[in-house]
């Protein structure tokens, strides 16, 4: 009688432990959530592809191609004359600028607080990510101290719709180059960067960066310090690479502001991992850069914004120096072969905007291809962050953009955003 009884029980519970992983198992089914995408073609981040659907499940990418085989709890939805492509990766982004037209750098960094400051970030945050652009690397808080942490956390919680984010926190300068500055020498401003003199300052920066959040580790390898204001090299070879190897230890890349051939060349020797501008970029540069594999973001946008506001009328007046330059050092990256990033300093003009510096490169030279690839998997892979974003690709998160057209035609295109998805989640549609 008691082995009998012992077995009905065990029996009786095995039943009920079934029935319970049955439930389960049906309730995680109920979850999942499905949506079949079939545009005209996809762009996958490298390659344009006609007829392929892409299926996603939850927040990845399940599948895509010509797909046959889908769950019957699944959304359809027909994307016809559309293209289907990557989020796009904005390379270099200030979120927490607005254009220097609307209010001059020196009195966004002196005369709004923080918090106005914040209040504006989470706006321009929604507007890129409505204009297309699910990743931005953000490179520097101009000010904001830490600020750009919090944001961070923010969109990751879900309190604000916006990009994920690399955030650079205060960026590193070297004392007495950076601003805002007073004729008054006695006079101690507010600085829109982290100021150091020496290794050992700089190396307790670099560290207190890191533990603030700091996904990437910015210096400016030269500034408008020289006589005349002329921009000129601040940090030396050694410090650079000092700053390198100290970001390494923790997973972080080095990116530097060189607009000089010598800041340039010995943010390439450090072995940093992009230069960020590029100006006085030369084909010896260039070519140093690519043997080193460091990727070059010429932010041609920001240039063009700022001539603008200083009165050059674009396409009527003829264009300035610094423009005129700025194709130069274009069309020398282009022919080098270096590795070039999107990104268009974007804060100096419009956030939303961002497809500007997507036209220019292409106005510049740039096959709208390559610049396809460039605001996605270049920049993915450059950024460290390609195997969770940048191609449309099985398991990679569901960050997809559909635009109206096609943009390896038209790269305009970019602008006419029909639908927006972050990990799954549709934001604009």
């Amino acid at each position: 009688w008691r082995n009998r009884s012992c077995m009905l029980r065990n029996t009786c519970l095995y039943i009920i432990f079934c029935l319970l992983m049955f439930n389960g198992l049906a309730q995680t089914k109920k979850t999942d959530t499905f949506y079949l995408l079939k545009p005209d073609r996809v762009f996958d981040g490298e390659q344009m592809h006609e007829g392929w659907q892409v299926l996603v499940k939850n927040s990845k990418i399940l599948e895509a191609g010509i797909i046959k085989n889908v769950p019957a709890t699944t959304t359809v939805i027909n994307l016809q004359g559309c293209t289907l492509m990557p989020g796009l990766i904005e390379g270099h982004s200030h979120l927490f600028l607005h254009p220097y037209n609307e209010t001059t750098w020196n009195d966004q960094v002196l005369k709004e607080s923080r918090a106005e400051r914040t209040a504006r970030a989470v706006n321009h945050a929604k507007q890129t990510l409505m204009a297309g652009f699910t990743t931005v690397r953000d490179l520097g808080t101009e000010g904001a101290q830490y600020d750009d942490a919090g944001l961070k956390k923010a969109i990751e919680k879900g309190i604000i719709p916006g990009p994920r984010m690399l955030i650079a926190t205060r960026a590193i300068v070297v004392k007495g180059s950076y601003g805002p500055k007073s004729d008054v020498p006695e006079i101690d401003l507010p600085q829109g960067a982290a100021e150091v003199g020496g290794m050992e300052e700089l190396s307790k920066e670099i560290r207190t960066q890191i533990g603030m959040g700091a996904d990437i580790i910015k210096l400016y390898a030269d500034y408008r310090w020289g006589m005349n204001s002329e921009a000129a090299p601040a940090f030396t070879q050694d410090e650079l690479a000092m700053a390198v190897r100290l970001a390494a230890d923790a997973g972080r890349q080095v990116v530097v502001h060189a607009s000089t051939a010598e800041g340039m060349r010995r943010a390439a020797m450090a072995g940093v991992a992009t230069i960020e501008h590029g100006d006085g970029g030369t084909a010896e540069v260039f070519a140093l850069m690519k043997q080193k594999g460091i990727a070059f973001c010429p932010t041609l946008a920001a240039g063009d914004a700022v001539s603008q506001y200083k009165g050059w009328k674009k396409g009527i007046d003829e264009e300035p120096e610094r423009i005129r330059n700025k194709r130069k050092s274009f069309a020398a990256a282009l022919a080098s072969g270096v590795t070039i990033c999107m990104g268009g300093d974007v804060g100096v003009f419009t956030h939303g905007d961002n497809a500007r510096e997507m036209e220019m490169m292409v106005a510049y030279g740039m096959q709208p291809i390559d610049v396809l690839r460039s605001a996605t998997a270049v920049n993915a892979d450059v950024f460290k962050i390609g195997d969770e974003t940048g191609r449309i690709k099985t398991g990679l998160n569901a960050d997809i953009v559909v635009l109206e057209g096609n943009p390896a035609v038209k790269i305009s295109q970019v602008r006419a955003v029909k639908m927006v998805m972050k990990q799954g989640l549709i934001y604009r549609n």
